[in-house]
């Protein structure tokens, strides 16, 4: 009998892994190398998250400095610690929210625990406690936490727990239809919906860019009917859509923005969100009488993750990334244009430095992924029957090229 690995992987159907996974022993730039010796291009940063690449000396220093001086101290009550007060301070400054609070965590799931929390807590303390609805879309993904697999629009990902969902109160309409969510707005009633949650750039759903007028409408309906709006950035943030937030780019006004991945690019699990002032205002400024918002983990503003976070943010800024992530998702786009034309494709999408290519239902694009893999590109497959392309910041375009040219490769083996 072959022996089980200790290590339960994430997302896994174990007995197809075991004797089969790839162990990553060293990473630099955008390139990583086995166990076994082979060097693959991460043509999906991480899990969307590898922005400046990997293995950077000065962000190994950065974590060292600041663990000699302080690993970290909780925030907590009355403590705080001067890395995680100077991040706070550092993202309001380059954040989509003008005026906004910042709540710091673990990551990206942990954010949209703590954003929809905060939703409902919120109508709550304002008289409105029946607002409990959280809509969410079709093909979304919010991580993986019992909030986000509640409003995860992948049905695979909340099948299997007993009930439609863990959280109750949370419903989902078709990803692009504002006929749709009008609806469903009527059919719940405004006074019981507390948000509407969004990816600007759905990612694990299949790459789906945001359909022109499509936000628009969105906002429109968030404030005729008092809804709150979340912008799920965890994937988009700092830099993947050529703006340092999709938020901006696109011209949204959400109440709460979630963060994670790129903040760090993957050198410490941290993430957050951002608070607008209507909703942070009640817990800061009622004096004596103003109620706490019980939510925190005990990793909240981590001190050395909060210093990696603001090294990566000035090497962003510094080396003008994501100016870089613009720059590549034309040359993306191009590429992509002309795989269009394949008869194993049947579209390709781009919303920034995200592409996503769907395939015939001929050909799997899992297969594809796999036999990618083995011309020494990492790609992934997606909702849809969709390969992901979503690598480093510092990728070239020379790489793009050749990545999207082993693709083509593959297909016209099939």
């Amino acid at each position: 009998m072959t022996r089980t690995p200790s290590l339960w992987s994430a997302q896994a159907h174990i007995p197809s892994i075991v004797g089969n996974q790839i162990v990553v022993a060293h990473a630099e730039g955008s390139y990583l190398t086995t166990a076994t010796g082979q060097r693959l291009f991460d043509g999906t940063a991480g899990l969307w998250h590898t922005n400046i690449g990997h293995s950077r000396e000065e962000m190994a220093q950065v974590a060292y400095d600041q663990m000699r001086k302080l690993e970290t101290y909780h925030v907590f009550g009355r403590y705080v610690n001067d890395r995680a007060v100077e991040l706070a301070e550092k993202l309001v400054e380059i954040g989509p929210i003008a005026d906004s609070k910042v709540i710091l965590n673990s990551g990206g799931s942990d954010s949209i625990d703590v954003a929809c929390k905060l939703a409902r807590r919120y109508w709550t303390l304002t008289g409105k406690p029946e607002k409990r609805v959280i809509i969410s879309r079709e093909h979304a993904y919010h991580g993986l936490h019992a909030y986000g697999t509640s409003v995860a629009g992948l049905d695979f990902n909340r099948d299997g727990f007993g009930v439609d969902s863990l959280v109750p109160d949370t419903v989902r309409v078709p990803k692009h239809d504002i006929a749709a969510l009008q609806a469903e707005i009527e059919r719940i009633g405004a006074k019981n919906i507390a948000a509407y949650i969004a990816e600007p750039v759905m990612g694990t759903g299949g790459v789906h860019p945001p359909q022109d007028g499509y936000f628009e409408e969105v906002a429109r309906l968030c404030k005729a009917h008092d809804i709150l709006f979340i912008a799920d950035e965890v994937i988009t943030g700092f830099g993947r859509t050529g703006s340092m937030f999709a938020t901006t780019r696109y011209g949204l006004e959400p109440d709460i923005v979630t963060f994670a991945k790129g903040v760090t690019s993957g050198y410490a699990a941290l993430g957050g969100i951002y608070v607008a002032p209507r909703l942070w205002a009640p817990f800061f400024e009622r004096g004596s009488d103003s109620p706490i918002y019980r939510h925190g983990t005990t990793y909240s503003g981590h001190a050395t993750a909060s210093a990696i976070a603001l090294k990566n943010i000035e090497i962003l800024e510094r080396e003008e990334l994501v100016e870089a992530a613009g720059s590549l998702e034309s040359t993306l786009e191009t590429l992509l244009a002309d795989l269009n034309s394949h008869e194993l494709v049947t579209e390709t999408r781009v919303g920034g430095f995200l592409g996503g290519v769907s395939l015939a239902e001929s050909v799997s694009a899992e297969a594809v992924t796999n036999a990618v893999l083995d011309l020494g590109f990492i790609t992934r497959p997606l909702n849809g029957n969709t390969i992901q392309i979503s690598p480093p910041f510092i990728a070239t375009p020379q790489e793009l090229t050749d990545l999207v040219g082993a693709i083509r490769t593959v297909l016209d083996r099939n």
